[in-house]
């Protein structure tokens, strides 16, 4: 089955909400009727209502029933700054708060951590720090994470794969690489694939020396350490994770060698590099980054996306919060 008609039908009749910051762009909007259409989940609209539905006029979207909220003029403010303040812990005093919330992305997450919605997406016309730092100060990150990665899912045809990290962590060390492997293994679970996780690098099993292979090494190490039944392995080249004879040849007796459709990037500017050769070279969807690690579930969208790929994401995200 495709995989976004098994992620509809796993949240179907559901009731699930997702929140869109970004009410005013024509991408979330169409994004966000068409799944009104189908009856998939309900959107809520962040931005002026004016505003919104003089887009989706010009657009001949039809957005009736969904929600639309603009902050300046929320009935609960009051009551999500007390909130935001206590979650802080003392770290923004309440006229910071006031002036934080009005900023929609820290307002939507928030409408998350208060259980008024399901989960978000964000990023069509914000960075991916706009959209992480506001869920790293309030939802923070679910308990055994010491940190949040993100992943793409890279599709075509009957082809399915995970790629991390493509979003986050610049440079992590081997402790961190290890905890991204074991995210995304899970990750990709959610995502209808057995994961067989590959730890890349230029090195397989020891054939170069340098401080970049020890830490995938090492990485690998500590990924069985934290999750010792993963089908895992590494260092790999990526030709011996992917092509089965050249797995046999380079790392002969390795259950993931040759057959890895998980994958692990030493650093982010492989990782985001590597979707991104897929992408546009091989034709592969991409679809993401999936924040991984997070207590609740929000997704970044790249500023490049289409209104497919906003559909798709909140579909993602959807799923990831049941």
């Amino acid at each position: 089955m495709d995989l976004f008609e098994s992620l509809k039908s796993k949240i179907d009749g559901k009731d699930l909400t997702i929140v869109f910051p970004e009410g005013e762009e024509p991408r979330i909007l169409g994004a966000a009727a068409r799944l009104v259409k189908e009856n998939v989940l309900k959107p809520i609209l962040l931005g002026n209502s004016d505003a919104i539905n003089k887009i989706a006029e010009e657009k001949s979207f039809d957005i009736s029933g969904i929600k639309i909220i603009d902050p300046k003029n929320y009935a609960d403010f009051d009551a999500m700054v007390e909130k935001f303040v206590e979650r802080r812990k003392g770290k923004n005093t309440k006229e910071q708060a006031e002036t934080m919330l009005l900023d929609n992305n820290y307002f939507g997450t928030m409408l998350v951590y208060m259980d008024k919605a399901d989960g978000m997406v964000s990023g069509a016309i914000h960075s991916t720090g706009d959209t992480v730092r506001p869920a790293l100060q309030i939802v923070k990150t679910a308990p055994g994470n010491s940190r949040i990665s993100g992943s793409f899912i890279v599709q075509k045809d009957d082809q399915r794969y995970m790629f991390a990290d493509c979003a986050i962590n610049i440079n992590p060390n081997a402790q961190e690489l290890a905890e991204i492997a074991v995210q995304t293994a899970k990750t990709a679970k959610l995502f209808d694939i057995d994961p067989k996780v590959a730890m890349l690098s230029f090195s397989t099993k020891g054939s170069a020396k340098s401080d970049e292979v020890t830490k995938v090494a090492e990485a690998t190490k500590i990924a069985h350490e934290l999750a010792p039944d993963l089908a895992l392995d590494g260092e790999l080249q990526l030709d011996a994770a992917v092509v089965p004879s050249v797995g046999a040849q380079k790392a002969p007796g390795s259950k993931v060698a040759g057959h890895a459709n998980v994958f692990v990037f030493p650093d982010l500017q492989s990782g985001n590099i590597g979707y991104k050769i897929a992408q546009r070279f091989g034709g592969f969807e991409a679809i993401g980054p999936v924040l991984q690690g997070l207590a609740k579930p929000i997704s970044d969208l790249s500023r490049g996306c289409n209104e497919e790929d906003v559909y798709k994401s909140a579909i993602l995200t959807a799923a990831l919060a049941l």
